[in-house]
């Protein structure tokens, strides 16, 4: 996948989509488009109240392409896409995300947990505040730019209540990508056409995944799996929230990323396959595989006629593709 160049302006990307914890098979629907709001700042993260209010902002289409990170060593050049749930774009979904350029680069994925609707609370709130805080203590020297301190923080200063699944990468400029993961939102790593680096999924048991919370009960930082992998120029990072992981598989993500020209076209290519398959009944995906393994599978005179559980899972889709590249070839 060639690299992209941006320009040197610094942009800063917060943007809260969501959709999580919808359990529904497969249900067809129309989806119209979904915009991404860029905001472009001379500090390199904005405030809480610039993201609710930005006094400069560029509204985009679904897909953003930034090269993140600065000084020398290496960087991240980063494209996104995002697609809410087809019942929840109204309310543009229950996924939030942010990108910032400190440092290396990074980029984060928050997932809110859509039970909560059941209690009259907008599962969104928790995941968007939660990453709006991240954003603005990326810097903090607390944080000492260690993605489980600023899931820490980040979480002690989130006041809405609710819940959310999380995944934090930040990288130096020396090539360590250091990540933190509670829950079931993911990260892949490719080099040379193959994955070297997954992660894996945090669970109580299926369906019910690790989460930050509002309630005493849920999971904490100190829950978080951490991960330190060390990146080489060309390697490439797929991030996303389990709307992403759930429909599609390793080797189809893959394909797409070999097939696309830039970060921000293999960003909105996998956005739009995983949402193709979670609409698909037919489409035996990565999600309906694991509930079959789990126990969970068609009526035993269904069985006996051949068929079985399938298709995809209806989601909020974030995808956040990095490509690593050296800071200076963009000078």
């Amino acid at each position: 996948m060639r690299s992209v160049k941006s320009s040197e302006e610094k942009l800063i990307l917060v943007n809260f989509i969501s959709l999580w914890r919808e359990r529904e098979m497969a249900i067809p629907a129309a989806l119209r488009p979904f915009s991404t709001v860029v905001y472009s700042a001379n500090r390199l993260t904005p405030s809480i109240s610039s993201i609710h209010r930005p006094k400069t902002l560029l509204c985009s289409s679904a897909s953003l392409s930034n090269l993140v990170g600065s000084e020398a060593g290496v960087c991240l050049s980063v494209g996104t896409h995002l697609i809410p749930h087809p019942d929840k774009v109204e309310k543009g979904g229950e996924d939030a995300f942010f990108v910032s350029n400190h440092r290396g680069g990074v980029i984060a994925v928050a997932d809110g947990v859509s039970g909560w609707a059941e209690k009259d609370v907008n599962p969104a709130l928790f995941s968007r505040e939660l990453m709006a805080h991240a954003s603005s203590l990326v810097e903090d020297e607390e944080v000492n730019y260690e993605p489980r301190s600023l899931i820490r923080k980040a979480h002690a200063a989130t006041t809405s209540i609710g819940s959310a699944t999380t995944v934090v990468a930040m990288l130096e400029r020396n090539g360590i990508l250091k990540m933190a993961n509670v829950g079931d939102c993911g990260v892949r790593i490719i080099r040379r056409g193959q994955i070297v680096f997954s992660t894996s999924p945090q669970e109580h048991y299926f369906d019910c995944p690790f989460q930050l919370s509002s309630e005493a009960a849920g999971q904490t930082f100190l829950d978080a799996t951490v991960m330190t992998v060390e990146l080489m120029e060309e390697d490439t990072v797929v991030m996303g929230s389990d709307g992403l992981f759930d429909n599609v598989y390793d080797t189809e993500i893959l394909a797409v990323v070999d097939s696309c020209d830039n970060v921000a076209d293999a960003a909105k290519a996998l956005a739009n396959l995983a949402h193709s398959h979670s609409k698909d009944s037919s489409f035996d995906s990565p999600y309906s595989q694991e509930a079959r393994a789990r126990g969970f599978d068609v009526p035993w005179w269904k069985k006996f006629m051949g068929m079985k559980l399938t298709g995809g899972k209806l989601d909020d889709i974030t995808v956040i593709i990095g490509q690593v590249e050296s800071s200076l070839s963009s000078l």
